[in-house]
């Protein structure tokens, strides 16, 4: 079957990885390097075999692109993208606010287009395991924390919280939270004014089940955790070494003419096998644009976390 001649735009620390991930995929060819940096675009496109342009008008025959370019720009670039009826994949969030994140879903919709959001933990590997071992979550704590990075002009929310709010709004069924508080950190001198460096989320949904996402870039090391808890279990996710860990503790009866009870917990440590998540990102995305997947539900499961990750910032304490 014939390569997809992807176009990239932007090719900061995002777009590098994209690159090289549509440059050794076996169904994408990277055809054009988008920047209007030629110093930072240009040694991309030479290294993966691509050509160089500054803007989305040089971009010649192509059956797809990717945005990887900063949040703030997404809004601009992805329009024209849409209305040239070209397949989208945007890196997430789609755009720094619901608003704009709203027009460019119903543009997509409204073109017929397909139209993906790069929310990356779907595809994490040890993330498709939890998924698949759950059964009725009642409760789910996710930490996303990291080092600050000045390069990130938007807050915690739309840059880390997002994810983790993706996942747990799929876990309890994609239905929209009942309520959501957020208490919010303004820390950090270089920060943008406004942009918050601590977000600490609760939510409750409508079957009960309520959850709590940390984000920071005040940390001094990278987390990424996930805990699910259900009536009888724990199943734990580490998203960064992409294992997962379950847990099943029990009571029982002590030894004849004994007093007591001897107590016990059982773990299981299922394999984890997949490809890097970006990679699968891409093989999905190639799937939705050659219509083995469907287009619709994609684009419907994209605003879900956008919704909630606004009605969080709504309500800062």
């Amino acid at each position: 079957m014939t390569q997809l001649r992807v176009a990239l735009v932007g090719s900061g620390s995002m777009g590098l990885n994209h690159a090289r991930t549509i440059a050794a995929g076996p169904d994408t060819e990277l055809a054009f390097v988008v920047d209007p940096s030629e110093e930072n675009g240009l040694p991309v496109a030479q290294e993966y075999g691509a050509r160089w342009v500054s803007g989305l008008d040089q971009i010649g025959d192509v059956d797809a692109a990717v945005i990887a370019a900063s949040t703030e720009h997404h809004y601009d670039l992805a329009l024209p993208i849409i209305k040239a009826r070209l397949p989208l994949l945007i890196e997430k969030p789609v755009c720094p606010s619901l608003a704009q994140s709203d027009e460019v879903v119903t543009a997509s919709r409204e073109a017929g287009t397909v139209l993906m959001c790069g929310l990356l933990e779907r595809f994490n590997p040890a993330v498709v395991v939890a998924m698949k071992m759950m059964e009725q979550p009642l409760y789910i704590r996710a930490e996303r924390h990291s080092p600050y990075a000045a390069r990130i002009r938007t807050g915690v929310a739309w840059d880390l919280l997002v994810h983790d709010v993706d996942l747990v709004v799929r876990a309890f069924g994609g239905d929209h939270p009942e309520r959501a508080e957020m208490q919010v950190g303004h820390f950090h001198p270089d920060s943008v004014t406004g942009a918050e460096d601590v977000v600490e989320a609760s939510l409750r949904f409508a079957s009960g089940g309520i959850a709590s996402v940390s984000a920071s870039r005040l940390g001094q090391r990278k987390v990424r955790s996930m805990v699910i808890q259900e009536i009888d279990r724990l199943i734990e996710v580490d998203l960064l070494r992409r294992g997962v860990t379950s847990y099943r503790h029990s009571s029982v009866a002590g030894d004849p003419g004994r007093d007591g009870f001897r107590q016990m917990t059982e773990m299981e440590v299922p394999e984890v096998i997949g490809a890097e998540p970006l990679a699968s990102q891409l093989a999905h995305f190639v799937g939705l644009v050659r219509g083995e997947h469907d287009p619709d539900l994609e684009r419907d499961s994209i605003l879900p976390a956008h919704r909630v990750v606004d009605q969080v910032l709504a309500t800062r304490g």
